[in-house]
């Protein structure tokens, strides 16, 4: 069976955090985050990335999440390869995020 990869809206993946139903996982670098982080996100960065290094979601869905998009559907690919069924990410990553005029958070 092909993969695929479910786009969330940066409103969605806001509320779906806010009510406890989302746990987003930014796929970006440590320096990225560093600038600017999503607020409640976890960081597993997709250069050494290892679908394992995922923490439990607690019955939470996995989000992944990056800069514009791309990285994340790289890391749900990865993660449904590995038989964790994450087939959820932001679409437009922290670009939409910022324009739908969600918060971030600096240094981490």
């Amino acid at each position: 069976m092909a993969h695929q990869v479910h786009d969330l809206t940066p409103e969605d993946v806001s509320k779906g955090m806010a009510e406890g139903r989302y746990l987003l996982v930014d796929v970006r670098e440590p320096n990225e985050v560093a600038v600017e982080a999503y607020p409640g996100g976890v960081v597993v960065p997709l250069s050494s990335f290892e679908p394992k290094d995922i923490p439990d979601p607690g019955g939470k869905q996995v989000v992944f999440a990056c800069r514009s998009g791309k990285r994340s559907v790289t890391a749900s690919l990865a993660a449904q390869a590995a038989g964790l069924a994450y087939d959820k990410h932001l679409a437009g990553g922290m670009l939409a995020w910022k324009a739908a005029g969600l918060p971030t958070k600096s240094g981490g």
